[in-house]
């Protein structure tokens, strides 16, 4: 097996996109990581003397050894020689990524079917409710919750690297100061769900769909404030492998949103404020069932009641919340561009529908994506707070093998299954059609939006969000936005040319992080884990005055 940097295996690349990955690569302006010395995170027990001479029990002893072999071969997985052992290390690392990552995909299947099931209710309403709803969950919903998902990736870094130095006390504060942040964000983007209709008019959409789409948008801000208290939740849950509980409440929230469309919406006939009303309530559903979770008792070693430290620090956090944040955002705010771009096509009202039948297919798959670009984070992060460069870097290669597999069985399915599976959706000849039209660029998309998550993944995990947000401004905006223009409008290939050519941008950023990851010192990304967690919590886990509870 060939062997990358720090005597790691090497992940697998075709001879035909190795050259694209290096040129890539080298047009990148990366420095090469800082050379830290590896030290233990806990000091050693301290010895006892007696008649002059030093004491240690055994389990000081044995203590002292484990802390000093942190970040060497000798506290880390035993190297992959043979084929037996790549198979053990798969199956061990595969056990370990889906008995986190199963849960959170779950939990991320429950949220995201809840906007499915919203407008599958209000697709039944009419085209032009369903073009409303359409942008609103793609457009407004998606924006929120791209910046506040990012937000909360800091946490994942944070609490993930002190998990796994076994500073398990500064959770509960992470997770205080990162409800500060993101719920004061919500107040920040509030404005943008207000007067949502004058800004779609702004950018050239149709006057009804606007009026509409406005409408809806003002109607789920509320779910905006549940999302920032749940995915910060969510993350401090997810850094300590806390995942069964948060799928559970997310399954009955999902149950719970069915019977409230049904009601509202069917029953009721209160239309889109129906169904932004059940929409609201599941989302708040999740949000106070993991609050209580956490502060009923649960959770005892993370949380330990409110602290006045959460108000320390609060700049810092928020540098590292807004790395995050725009990280995940390029990403995520990049597809939700096409569905604006192609309000100014011919027939706009098919072409925002049909893709938003597609949009809303290709984000069940993400769900899944989700819950492994969580669980690889978790791994990556756990393992690199606790000095093990290598099992990092096993469970890189596991990851983004088996996320491959998935993205294509899933393009299969959709290409099978292209002229019917839009019929849960809509019952109009012409609209499904359209969506027929553009299965292939789905299915193409389904297969690289399975690898892309879970490389952006391994880089929350490793703390690398400023480095990867800059690839994702050149990749997506800088190349494929315009071209994918281009090719829409310039050259009339229409709504297949928007998406041709933003795939592209998604091809060249996943090319290059997988270069990014293959270059990866994992030696020096411990050390400077134990750093991190140093700079984070060290001082703050000893300081008794700022962790004193305000409220036990």
């Amino acid at each position: 097996m060939p062997e990358g940097r720090a005597g790691y295996p090497a992940p697998f690349l075709p001879l035909s996109v190795q050259p694209c990955a290096v040129a890539c690569l080298a047009a990148l302006p990366i420095k090469p990581l800082p050379a830290h010395r590896s030290r233990p995170i806990n000091a050693a027990a301290t010895p006892t003397r007696l008649g002059g001479r030093t004491r240690r029990s055994r389990k000081q002893e044995a203590m002292a050894v484990v802390q000093q072999q942190q970040g060497s071969e000798g506290a880390d997985t035993p190297a992959v020689r043979s084929a037996g052992d790549a198979a053990r290390m798969v199956w061990e690392e595969s056990k370990r990524l889906w008995g986190i990552g199963l849960p959170i995909a779950v939990g991320m299947l429950s949220m995201y079917a809840i906007s499915s099931i919203t407008q599958m209710f209000i697709g039944h309403l009419g085209n032009l409710p369903l073009a409303a709803a359409s942008i609103g969950l793609s457009v407004f919903s998606t924006f929120a919750l791209g910046f506040l998902l990012g937000m909360g990736s800091a946490l994942e870094t944070l609490c993930g690297q002190a998990f796994g130095a076994g500073q398990v006390s500064m959770l509960g504060v992470y997770l205080q100061r990162s409800w500060i942040i993101l719920l004061g964000a919500c107040v920040v983007m509030s404005p943008l769900f207000v007067f949502a209709e004058p800004l779609l008019l702004l950018i050239g959409q149709d006057a009804d769909v606007a009026r509409e789409s406005g409408r809806f948008a003002l109607y789920i801000l509320p779910s905006v404030f549940a999302m920032a208290v749940n995915f910060a939740a969510s993350k401090f849950l997810q850094s300590q492998s806390r995942v069964t509980v948060p799928a559970w409440i997310g399954l009955g929230a999902l149950l719970l949103n069915v019977v409230l469309n049904y009601a509202f919406v069917v029953l009721l006939g209160w239309g889109l404020a129906g169904a932004a009303a059940a929409y609201d309530a599941a989302h708040w559903a999740i949000a106070l069932g993991q609050v209580a979770y956490i502060v009923g008792g649960w959770c005892s070693e993370g949380w330990t009641g409110w602290s006045p430290a959460a108000f320390r620090d609060l700049w810092g956090f928020l540098r590292l919340s807004l790395e995050s944040a725009v990280m995940l955002c390029l990403e995520i705010w990049y597809m939700s561009v096409i569905t604006v771009l192609t309000g100014d096509l011919d027939d706009a009202q098919i072409a925002v529908d049909s893709l938003g039948i597609c949009m809303n297919i290709n984000g069940w798959e993400g769900m899944v994506f989700i819950g492994l670009n969580a669980a690889i984070s978790v791994r990556v992060s756990n393992e690199l707070g606790s000095g093990r460069p290598r099992a990092a870097w096993n469970a890189v290669m596991v990851v983004v093998g088996e996320a491959l597999l998935i993205g294509l069985a899933c393009m299969a399915l959709v290409l099978v299954f292209r002229d019917s599976f839009s019929v849960i959706f809509t019952s109009d000849a012409d609209l499904r059609r359209a969506v027929s039209k553009i299965a292939a660029l789905l299915g193409l998309t389904m297969v690289l939006n399975s690898v892309q998550p879970v490389i952006s993944g391994v880089a929350v995990g490793g703390g690398w969000q400023g480095l990867v947000a800059y690839i994702n401004l050149g990749c997506y905006y800088i190349f494929g936005l315009p071209l994918g223009y281009l090719l829409g409008y310039y050259f009339n290939f229409g709504v297949g040319g928007i998406w041709s050519g933003m795939l592209c941008g998604v091809t060249l950023q996943t090319l290059i992080l997988l270069a990014v990851v293959w270059r990866t010192d994992w030696k020096a990304e411990a050390a400077q884990a134990s750093s991190r967690v140093q700079k984070w919590g060290g001082k703050a886990a000893t300081d008794d005055e700022a962790n004193k509870p305000l409220l036990e």
